[in-house]
């Protein structure tokens, strides 16, 4: 294996990872800002207030987007295993 494949693996197993956790990360953040949209508006300070929403948020992302981030970490770990054999030697 030489260091560029090495390299180029490392990449796509990151962008595989940003790309699985994207709509995770995006709804916490849109909630997030609600929330403390929300908070300022209102004064109200309460600190639990900004982490409960979140969390529902991101479960309920992982139920309606779990197929998908199953398909595309299954995808990768499937190419990577089909190809492998071709750089071992």
């Amino acid at each position: 294996m030489s260091a560029d494949f090495i390299i180029g693996l490392a990449g796509e197993a990151v962008y595989v990872v940003l790309k699985a956790s994207a709509p995770m990360l995006a709804l916490a953040l849109i909630v997030g800002l609600l929330v403390s949209i929300f908070q300022a508006t209102t004064q109200i300070q309460e600190q639990t207030l900004a982490f409960v929403p979140k969390i529902v948020a991101v479960f309920i992302s992982i139920i309606v987007f779990g197929p998908w981030i199953l398909n595309t970490i299954v995808d990768f770990t499937y190419n990577l295993l089909n190809n492998l054999h071709q750089y071992i030697g």
